[in-house]
């Protein structure tokens, strides 16, 4: 799943474009695209055209369209979901599921999306103070990139917490963005084993861990973002190119670029976690 690298990398693009487009047709080629607009494909085609796009913003891995009203149209990756900027003609992309053509522009947007596990929705703006976010992302929390990210409250947070720590860097609701890739690597990188319990961890080594997967995430949004196929790309159709700065995730078996012990990979929640077993020491147990 594409995670706050990747989605700001497409969320920079659309916004560099976007911007006082007005949306003159909406088309719904697959109903799963929009499963979350109860009233159905019509009625989310007519509330869109005519919309100008006011700006295009994000909070973790959701972007939205700001329009000129409080109404917000969020869109969601998924595992395979990826925004298109292409010229009218171009032929159809296989798994093309939503296609925004605009006033007086030759280019159109589209939502191409093979696994259909990502989507879009029509949403309202919420009541945070001074910020537009859509109602349905208020339990979303700021990622270590917001101004207004707190690091040693973050850290206070997740210290409370008698939970495996890779857990909770996965957690949305306590830092956002982060998901299993870039979790992988600010382990590796502050040396703290995925499976340590958040409550045997200092301040200090917690604020250095969220310190760890800014500065990763950082390094792979100036890459383009990682890309292990062609599921994830730019709005340009163009992949990313930070797989190959990885230390950890995906490296079973290859030496540990710190200590040249082999990388490990072990099962966790559906997916898994890859470490350095001796950088990274496992946690007492018993």
């Amino acid at each position: 799943m594409p995670e706050l690298p990747e989605v700001e990398v497409v969320r920079s693009g659309l916004d560099r474009y976007l911007p006082g487009r007005r949306i003159a047709q909406v088309f719904v080629l697959h109903p799963r695209a929009i499963r979350k607009h109860l009233a159905g494909p019509i009625d989310f085609q007519n509330r869109l055209v005519g919309r100008e796009i006011a700006a295009v913003r994000r909070r973790g891995k959701y972007l939205w369209f700001e329009f000129e009203d409080d109404q917000i149209l969020i869109g969601h990756l998924g595992m395979s979901g990826q925004f298109l900027l292409v010229p009218k003609d171009t032929e159809d992309e296989k798994h093309l599921r939503l296609r925004f053509v605009f006033s007086d522009w030759s280019t159109e947007l589209r939502f191409v999306d093979q696994r259909t596990f990502g989507g879009m929705s029509l949403d309202e703006i919420g009541d945070e103070q001074d910020t537009k976010i859509p109602a349905s992302l208020a339990h979303i929390a700021l990622d270590p990139f917001h101004p207004d990210f707190q690091a040693a409250a973050v850290a206070r947070r997740l210290r409370a917490r008698k939970t495996e720590i890779k857990r909770l860097l996965l957690d949305q609701s306590l830092v956002s963005g982060i998901g299993n890739i870039y979790a992988d690597e600010s382990l590796w990188r502050a040396k703290i084993h995925p499976r340590r319990l958040a409550s045997t961890l200092t301040i200090r080594q917690l604020m250095h861990l969220l310190e760890q997967a800014r500065v990763v995430m950082s390094e792979a949004l100036a890459a383009g973002g990682t890309s292990f196929d062609d599921l994830y790309v730019n709005v340009n159709g163009e992949s990313g190119y930070f797989e190959r700065g990885l230390a950890a995730y995906g490296r079973r078996g290859e030496p540990c670029p710190r200590c040249g012990r082999a990388i490990q990979r072990e099962a966790f929640m559906n997916r898994s976690s890859h470490f350095c077993a001796s950088c990274q020491r496992a946690p007492r147990t018993g």
